[in-house]
């Protein structure tokens, strides 16, 4: 590694918080890199060039290197928020962009409200179906429980004796 290309991983960490863990609060003035947010959030640095390109986070440059704010951290957050929710990319992208507009944000809430409201409905549908889905499943279940108990009685009740049992004869002696 050249000192050029660690110079952004320096201007990542201040001297003053060298020793600090990954990931430590130390407000605004704090940049991480790809690999530091990869790690934080257990994604891979691909999927975070990912989100670049769909314009859910923008990251400034130091060379070569994309170096990441505080604003680009929280937006990473909200957007792997909004897919462990079952948000499209749109809604994410949406969701993350009232977080940088504070002025006249009543109209998108109420936008977003609805687009919760709508996801709700679909996973509480999702939810009705599992739930009969297993029903169906247990009374299968039930089913070929008592059918093969029924077939072991039947084998046992028409079985002779067990070949064992035929062994353990006493012997006569001649």
């Amino acid at each position: 590694m050249t000192a050029a290309s660690r110079a952004p991983e320096r201007a990542s960490r201040p001297a003053a918080h060298a020793d600090e863990p990954k990931g430590a609060a130390r407000g605004d003035a704090r940049l991480y890199t790809i690999t530091e947010l990869a790690q934080e959030f257990d994604v891979t640095p691909r999927a975070i060039r990912f989100y670049e390109d769909m314009g859910l986070i923008a990251p400034a440059r130091a060379g070569r290197n994309r170096v990441y704010a505080h604003r680009d951290r929280t937006r990473l957050k909200l957007t792997l928020r909004g897919k462990r929710l079952g948000l499209s990319l749109q809604e994410i992208k949406q969701l993350v962009d009232m977080y940088e507009s504070p002025s006249d944000t009543a109209p998108q809430l109420q936008a977003f409200l609805g687009v919760l409201a709508a996801h709700r409905q679909q996973l509480e549908r999702q939810r009705e179906d599992l739930e009969i889905t297993l029903d169906e499943i247990a009374q299968h279940e039930a089913r070929c429980r008592s059918l093969l108990a029924d077939a072991e009685r039947a084998a046992a009740a028409t079985a002779g004796p067990t070949p064992t049992a035929a062994r353990r004869r006493p012997r006569t002696t001649a």
